[in-house]
């Protein structure tokens, strides 16, 4: 309390007070200095919890902001990837590829897989196989052949694998389908 607040509540000695009415009208001073305290304990109440509130939305927040961010690194690394796994389906599907030695020929298809398990391992996901059947958030049409076997719309051949992280697509897979 503050040096006001003591001289207001100061009293004077019992014989001093003289009336009733003397001491009423020092009850109701305290009543009413006892009100503006409880108020004020109320108002600083108030304020310490709405801080309170705010630190805590703000560590959300920022723990969240840390995540999108963590989260926009990691896909910008995987479309960075994406290329060099290219790469290796090119040249494992290449007409040449059989001819390669089977020692070589085995150790990159291990580094491939290696990546492949690695990007698996943080959550991505590579799609389309040949026999399922088109999906149009996740595949993208090259070209459409007729066949006589499998339903319309199936997928008969992969031309570019789709990449995904959860529900996020970070690149449609090019198709072939049967029409």
């Amino acid at each position: 309390m503050n040096a006001d607040v003591e001289m207001e509540l100061d009293f004077e000695p019992e014989d001093e007070l003289g009336s009733v009415g003397a001491l009423k009208a020092k009850m109701q001073k305290l009543r009413d200095e006892l009100e503006r305290v409880k108020m004020e304990r109320q108002e600083y109440l108030d304020g310490w919890q709405r801080c309170k509130a705010d630190s805590v939305n703000a560590k959300k927040e920022a723990s969240l902001e840390g995540q999108r961010a963590g989260n926009r690194i990691k896909e910008s690394f995987v479309e960075d990837m994406i290329p060099a796994l290219d790469s290796f389906d090119l040249a494992t599907g290449s007409p040449g590829w059989a001819s390669v030695g089977a020692e070589w020929r085995n150790g990159m298809e291990g580094v491939q897989n290696q990546i492949l398990d690695a990007l698996t391992r943080h959550g991505v996901q590579r799609f389309a196989k040949v026999g399922d059947m088109y999906d149009p958030h996740l595949h993208d049409i090259v070209q459409e052949v007729e066949e006589s076997e499998g339903p319309s719309g199936q997928i008969i051949r992969v031309l570019r694998y789709g990449y995904a992280i959860g529900e996020r697509i970070l690149r449609p897979a090019h198709v072939v389908i049967k029409k």
